[in-house]
């Protein structure tokens, strides 16, 4: 069975965990399609930075349910400290 192709971030690419309950709702899936590269790697950053499991998969079920929404970011997240920046 061949995965679905889902975007990924700028620096983070997709956790298995967050494109199973992406891909389990179309609303999702397409909310998460719109959102920029930039936004997406927020995302994604915000999810594999959880210290536990139960906060991981909380952050999941709140990306999906956000984005849906129209939130284009974490809240109260202050950014991807992985991006690279350029002068």
């Amino acid at each position: 069975m061949n995965k679905k192709e889902i975007a990924n971030g700028v620096v983070h690419k997709m956790p298995e965990d967050l494109r199973k309950a992406l891909t389990s709702s179309k609303a999702a899936l397409v909310a998460w399609e719109n959102l920029t590269p930039l936004g997406r790697n927020e995302f994604i950053c915000w999810i594999v930075n959880a210290k536990h499991i139960e906060t991981r998969n909380h952050r999941i079920k709140r990306t999906r349910n956000e984005i849906v929404e129209g939130k284009r970011r974490p809240c109260c997240w202050a950014g991807c400290l992985h991006r690279i920046r350029n002068g």
